[in-house]
């Protein structure tokens, strides 16, 4: 070694070792994946399983029921806060920026400082024959969305909108920008979906909606799939984390680079017997491949 290089070596790693470390996203799990358990056993199983934080689902059906929004969303992150747990992001089924739980939702999430929120989807078409107008379901669409923001910005909480494989309005990502480009980038982004973005774009397109998402990435979910042929047809089959199509040791590098620090969402949408075993086996899998990205 260079004499030169060689003395300039142990202030490197001082100035190396007194570095901040960046920071790192928060993983949660999708509380969808753990509908039975109530507030409390929720937090104490999150917090044993090793996970950092929950996407709480606001939702018909979910965790907090959007008609109870109000009373429960406080009870519920209070006792996910008791175990040591964040609540960086809700799930919600919103769509309609005027509904009364639109405004009931976030203006609550807002006083709990949660940073994020899932927004509901909107279809493509709904007709039977699949026709669409799709310059008319995007100005709708966009609409909604500018309603959103103006909520977003009233409560300081930011939306995100996630893109769906399939009829679902935003699956390519180019559509997600073009609506909400000239929206306030504080209060309306992405939540990407390496998954779906993969299913929609194959081997590479995925990586460039990405970079799209990366403008202005709020959240991102973590799940897997391949393609399967049933009863005829190519379906999406979900699966173990790191069992799929999905190129995760590509995605989570692609999102160190980047110091992206929001929540990674952990879903398990796959079939099982022991959902709560599969939830802890995929964070498992989750957590070796971000301190590899992050490392």
């Amino acid at each position: 070694m260079h004499r030169r290089a060689f003395l300039a070596t142990p202030a490197l790693l001082a100035a190396q070792q007194s570095a901040p470390a960046a920071a790192r996203p928060t993983l949660c799990l999708f509380s969808k994946h753990a509908a039975k358990l109530n507030y409390t056993d929720l937090g104490k199983y999150c917090r044993q399983v090793g996970l950092g934080g929950v996407d709480l689902t606001v939702r018909p059906g979910g965790h907090v029921l959007p008609q109870k929004v109000t009373d429960d969303l406080p009870v519920a992150v209070a006792a996910l806060q008791a175990a040591g747990l964040k609540v960086p992001m809700i799930t919600t089924g919103l769509t309609n920026p005027k509904a009364p739980e639109a405004a009931a939702t976030l203006r609550k999430a807002g006083e709990l400082k949660i940073p994020f929120f899932k927004l509901g989807y909107w279809r493509y078409s709904t007709a039977a024959d699949g026709a669409v107008d799709l310059d008319r379901k995007l100005a709708e669409v966009q609409a909604a969305l500018a309603g959103f923001a103006a909520l977003s910005r009233l409560y300081n909480i930011t939306a995100g909108m996630h893109n769906h494989s399939g009829n679902y309005v935003g699956a390519p990502v180019w559509d997600t920008w073009q609506l909400i480009q000239y929206l306030d980038a504080n209060f309306m982004g992405f939540y990407f979906d390496p998954a779906h973005a993969t299913a929609e774009g194959g081997a590479w397109t995925w990586a460039a909606s990405l970079e799209l998402a990366l403008r202005r990435l709020k959240m991102v979910a973590i799940k897997d799939f391949y393609w399967e042929k049933r009863e005829g047809k190519w379906r999406m089959r979900w699966c173990p984390l790191g069992q799929g199509m999905v190129d995760w040791p590509a995605v989570l590098k692609r999102l160190a680079l980047a110091k992206f620090s929001g929540p990674l969402t952990l879903h398990v949408e796959y079939e099982s017997p022991d959902e709560l075993k599969s939830n802890a086996d995929d964070f498992a899998t989750l957590k070796k491949l971000v301190d590899s990205a992050w490392a």
